[in-house]
């Protein structure tokens, strides 16, 4: 619709030397610690694969070995480009870490003598990489009573999503035009005086003022749930009651007079409708903690020079 709603008719709109060896043991209190977690941390916090090693340098490009293979500073260079930072040190070091933890990887494949078969869409160094860590991280999976303590313990997590049906009047105008912004605001607010006092026209000015093409349905969105909608404007519409909202909403598209007609809160999931989801989440975080400690043994193992890496002391999960 280009107009940031997402709502139209009919609906809403990823060294040499020997290894320590990772061992979890039977009882490792993984799945405990995790199903009884007060959810603190959201999915950008909490990002897979956030990595646990730690990597500094003082140098532009850092001549970097790893059990004597030195790491290419074009390679650096051209890792720059998968990890944005705040500043170029920062990807510097990012990039070359990631490049000594893949080197790591490679040295302990070949020690292995690991032979491998790709998938389909997997490259061959990803199915041995994928290979290793299958054979070196042996890691427990979630049960049912793991399942079912972490869905005990976090149930405000499980439930529908809200569906809103509403309807809306854009006055658009550009993001960056602070003028603009204004009149159309004043606008807005005038719109919103006429629809209090005959709301039955709503449908006659979003006709004649509405920058939506949902104008030649009286503005009607459609059924509406979380995540159709561009971030600011859906903050805005799902704490609204049913009813005209008495002030426009900003979006990056302009003013947005919202009228809502219905709102059916979301009601809470019964395990078993979420039993598969808590599952895989569960074995996914457990896979992250194996594989992170894995690293850390490889890099605690490994004569790196050139960039400062936290290696563990243990082979034990902390």
């Amino acid at each position: 619709m280009g107009c940031g709603c997402g709502g139209s008719t009919g609906g809403g709109g990823c060294g040499g030397g020997a290894r320590p060896e990772i061992k979890v043991p039977v009882d490792a209190p993984l799945f405990e610690a995790l199903a009884n977690e007060v959810q603190t941390h959201t999915a950008a916090e909490q990002a897979p694969g956030e990595p646990s090693l730690i990597a500094s340098s003082e140098q532009e490009w850092p001549r970097v070995h790893v059990n004597g293979v030195a790491i290419a500073s074009q390679a650096i260079a051209q890792e720059l480009q998968y990890h944005p930072a705040e500043s170029r040190d920062e990807a510097v070091y990012l990039a070359t870490q990631a490049l000594v933890l893949r080197e790591l990887l490679q040295q302990r494949i070949g020690e292995l003598g690991l032979v491998v078969r790709a998938e389909s869409g997997e490259s061959e160094e990803e199915a041995a990489t994928r290979t290793l860590i299958e054979q070196e991280v042996p890691l427990p999976l979630a049960d049912e009573a793991a399942c079912r303590q972490y869905y005990n313990g976090n149930q405000q997590r499980f439930f529908s999503a809200p569906l809103l049906a509403a309807r809306h009047i854009l006055l658009a105008c550009p993001a960056d035009d602070a003028e603009a912004r204004s009149l159309a605001r004043e606008q807005a607010l005038a719109l919103i005086r006429q629809l209090q006092a005959a709301p039955q026209r709503f449908a006659e000015l979003a006709l004649l003022h509405s920058a939506c093409p949902s104008k030649g349905q009286g503005g009607a969105l459609g059924q509406i749930s979380k995540g159709q909608t561009v971030p600011e404007f859906e903050r805005q519409l799902f704490r609204l009651p049913v009813g005209l909202c008495q002030q426009p909403l900003e979006s990056r598209y302009g003013y947005h007079l919202l009228a809502v007609d219905q709102r059916i809160e979301g009601e809470q999931l019964p395990y078993e409708v979420v039993a598969g989801s808590i599952r895989a989440e569960l074995n996914q975080r457990v896979w992250q903690i194996g594989v992170s400690q894995y690293l850390q043994n490889l890099v605690g193992a490994a004569h790196i020079d050139g960039i400062h890496m936290q290696g563990a002391d243990t082979p034990l999960m902390q």
